[in-house]
């Protein structure tokens, strides 16, 4: 079966977050207001061949874990659905 493997990498909260910084700066040179915090990150989708979900879910947890996300720095979220 195929899966698709949809990862959200964001920084931590307690880390500064330079281009989110950057962009909420200047957010009001393009007359946009009202926004009071920026995060930027990351989104990786995967397609994964795998038996069922729980192998899916498995290699996922481990390219987070091995190569996708840096855990000293960085969180990650993942959301794993079967492909039709």
């Amino acid at each position: 079966m195929k899966f698709l493997a949809a990862i959200d990498i964001m920084p931590h909260k307690e880390l500064l977050d330079p281009q989110g910084k950057t962009v909420a700066n200047n957010l009001a040179y393009v007359q946009i207001s009202g926004i009071e915090d920026v995060r930027i990150g990351k989104h990786i989708v995967l397609t994964i061949e795998a038996l069922n979900a729980a192998e899916a879910e498995e290699k996922t947890e481990l390219a987070c874990k091995k190569l996708l996300a840096n855990l000293i720095m960085e969180t990650y979220t993942f959301s794993v659905s079967p492909i039709d």
